[in-house]
């Protein structure tokens, strides 16, 4: 694992971390105690699925019972066959607008390949099925179950250089988000843009409704950011290997076959998501809603002894209870999506996603809903169920020790909780994601390293490393024990964290100064966290944020919903009469500031989104040129003619000149015809361009002479026109004669 000081010192990185050898894939192999022959054979048919698609391997030990074996493309011809073959079904897909060239060479030059691109290809090679061109390799799954992992190892001389670069300046270029998506992929690279953005959005003075319509619209109506030529490849989904299919069917288009799996079975599956959000609103609500009456009594009516300690009591219950219950709702979320049965990783993780969603929504926003819509406006209503907890102390406490105080709302509770949640949640968050995981690595590396001088004491000799290679394994052994980076995470919190901003900021003005230095300190550290405390994740393409878009869209909408209604309910009180009154709540007043609020939201989206279509950015741009250009080589190519605009220049084109064999072609071809019908008749007695021009001359010629006679007698007979064109074709005629 990489140190803090390697990352950010100006020396050479430490020995093993300035080199890959060339290494794109490294998979970890268990080999366990119970079965080896077992394990020998899965090794051998490891290998051998690896090399017939194309790769080669090395292998060497690694800790305690495993193997490390390293993938690289075989060749430089079957990388470029898989180029040809990626690009090419981007192409099929809609996903680019200019097909691959079959010389693979001119299409590299234009558009090089990255090392994302090359580590996504690899990958695909490895865990595609069979039947379509891949191993077929499912880590930890049937006839795969003694492969751990299999992941890319880190370039830490770019690590390096992001780092350092990010850490001197206060926003993100283009530059270093086009090499985070050529290193990391745009999976990644989409999580640091949609972060730079927002907090972008929140530099700038501005009206909350306003910036958060503002902000959505710029997020739905452009989801590709950036020209990275990926829009559209949410399109080409990538097969789920835990899918279950019942039968295959005949693709009416194709004629291929198709698994189906019956989307009735998956809607009645669906629909257990109506009782799951219910149990989730129950167990999670009634955990929140507890501990927070427990927590009014304790500091707002309680007046005996430990009231100073009995004040954590809640807190702490929280703490304990809420992840419990979390976890296990979360593994019945990802059961339930496991049953919906999902025939693409995409559509599999957009439906946990969701599911997450709503888990997350409850346990972050639960507590501040019931104080800005219970507690403030109708806390007086709260006493009989405050009763309870007074009667639970009563027995408890010692009679004589035991005293209340008058129950005395508290308005600045809900700023003090939006300081918790904006502050001190942000700082504990920042250490126990970053820095925490950072020393625990630390202690347990040197742990390691005791252990294993204790070992080599007592055990037998082992296989050396060459000394050429043993700081590169060194750091390779390191890397494996390192934990998945997993972009879903750092995408829901940054969600999370907008909910904070659009649904309760109008509680505290202050939210959005606190989330612009944490999210200044967030990416940073999250770029940190990618480089030195988890595997480099697989380079997988996106073309947007994804199913947080909506999650996004929701929480901007709902904002203006409750900030109207907290505005309304919690501003213009009596301060002499009782707050919760039914008369201090004037009904038609909140719910026309809802309605004003919304519709206003509403307005401005569509404003902004309408604005933002007529902008055409350098993507675009670039996008209908190569749109144009492939349908110019179309037609050149099919025309065989180029397609350029041509001026107008005066003078006529001049078509062939009679001639003796023309006129022997013709008279052939009357011959075959026979004398024709007088439609036929009608289209041969021009022939071509010059018979053409000169009877239109001469008639010109001979009408100029004409009309004067006629202007004299006041007459003008069709007659003279037809034997003024008669005399023309007869004159047409002798000439072709003389010809002979």
């Amino acid at each position: 694992m990489a140190s803090l000081q390697n990352l950010y010192s100006s020396r050479s990185l430490q020995p093993g971390y300035g080199s890959n050898y060339n290494v794109d894939y490294v998979i970890h192999y268990q080999i366990p105690q119970t079965d080896p022959h077992e394990a020998e054979a899965a090794y051998v048919r490891l290998i051998e699925a690896l090399v017939n698609v194309g790769l080669t391997t090395e292998v060497r030990p690694g800790d305690a019972d495993s193997l490390l074996i390293f993938v690289k493309i075989a060749s430089d011809k079957v990388l470029s066959d898989q180029i040809y073959r990626s690009r090419l079904g981007d192409w099929l897909h809609g996903a680019r607008t200019v097909g691959p060239d079959q010389e693979l060479s001119a299409t590299l030059k234009s558009e090089p390949v990255t090392e994302a691109e090359r580590l996504r290809l690899v990958y695909l090679l490895m865990t595609k099925p069979r039947n379509e061109g891949g191993a077929g390799i499912t880590p930890g799954t049937g006839a795969w179950k003694h492969v751990a992992g299999l992941f890319p190892l880190h370039n830490h001389d770019f690590n390096r250089k992001l780092i350092q670069k990010m850490s001197t300046k206060y926003t993100i270029d283009d530059d270093d988000l086009d090499g985070v998506r050529n290193t990391f992929g745009e999976n990644v690279a989409f999580y640091f843009a949609f972060t730079q953005s927002y907090l972008t959005f929140l530099v700038f003075p501005r009206r909350r409704l306003l910036c958060l319509a503002a902000a959505r619209s710029v997020l739905m109506v452009l989801p590709p950011l950036r020209a990275w030529g990926v829009r559209g490849v949410s399109k080409i989904q990538t097969p789920r290997p835990q899918f279950e299919f019942e039968h295959e069917a005949e693709d009416p288009v194709t004629g291929e076959p198709v698994k189906v799996y019956s989307p009735f079975k998956r809607l009645q599956t669906q629909l257990l998501q109506i009782p799951f959000a219910v149990a989730c609103i129950l167990v999670l609500g009634t955990l929140i809603v507890t501990c927070n009456s427990l927590e009014i009594f304790i500091n707002e009516v309680y007046n005996g002894p430990f009231k100073q300690y009995l004040a954590f009591l809640p807190t702490v219950i929280l703490v304990v209870m809420t992840p419990t219950f979390s976890t296990v709702l979360l593994k019945f979320a990802e059961h339930l999506t496991q049953m919906e049965n999902y025939e693409t990783i995409d559509a599999h993780h957009a439906a946990l996603v969701q599911k997450q969603f709503v888990l997350n929504f409850l346990t972050s926003y639960m507590a501040l809903f019931f104080t800005a819509f219970i507690y403030i406006p109708f806390g007086n209503l709260l006493l009989p169920y405050l009763d309870f907890w007074r009667a639970a102390a009563q027995k408890i406490a010692p009679s004589d020790k035991f005293s209340t105080q008058e129950f005395v709302i508290n308005p600045a509770r809900i700023s003090n909780q939006m300081f918790y949640f904006t502050v001190t949640a942000q700082v504990v968050n920042f250490l126990t994601e970053t820095v925490l995981p950072y020393v625990k690595r630390k202690v347990l590396d040197e742990a390691k390293e005791v252990q294993a001088k204790i070992s080599s004491s007592s055990a037998g000799p082992k296989v050396p490393d060459v000394p050429e290679e043993a700081d590169f394994l060194a750091r390779v052994r390191s890397e494996v024990l390192l934990p998945t980076y997993n972009v879903t995470d750092d995408y829901r919190e940054m969600v999370i964290q907008f909910g904070y901003l659009s649904l309760f900021s109008v509680a505290w003005p202050l939210t959005a100064c606190c989330f612009l230095i944490n999210n200044w300190v967030e990416l940073r550290s999250d770029a940190v966290k990618i480089a030195i405390s988890s595997r480099r994740p697989i380079p997988w393409r996106a073309d947007s944020i994804g199913p947080w878009l909506d999650a996004i869209g929701f929480l901007s909408w709902l904002g203006t919903l409750t900030s109207a209604g907290i505005v309304s309910l919690c501003s213009g009180k009596n301060p002499d009469g009782p707050a919760g009154a039914r008369s201090d709540i004037n009904a038609v007043a909140v719910l026309l500031s809802v309605f004003l609020a919304e519709h206003f939201y509403l307005v401005v989206q569509m404003a902004v989104r309408f604005v933002m279509t007529k902008l055409e950015s350098a993507g675009l741009q670039k996008e209908r040129k190569e749109r144009y250009l492939m349908k110019k080589r179309l037609l050149e190519e099919n025309l065989h003619q180029a397609v350029e605009e041509k001026a107008v220049n005066p003078g006529i084109a001049k078509s062939d000149k009679i001639t003796r064999e023309a006129l022997e072609d013709e008279a052939r071809r009357a011959s075959v015809r026979g004398s024709g019908g007088s439609d036929e008749m009608f289209w041969q007695r021009q022939r071509g361009i010059d018979d053409t021009v000169q009877i239109g001359r001469s008639l010109i010629s001979k009408n100029a002479t004409e009309v004067p006679a006629a202007s004299g007698t006041g007459l003008r007979s069709s007659k003279t026109t037809k034997s003024g064109q008669a005399q023309v074709f007869e004159t047409l005629q002798k000439q072709r004669k003389g010809m002979w």
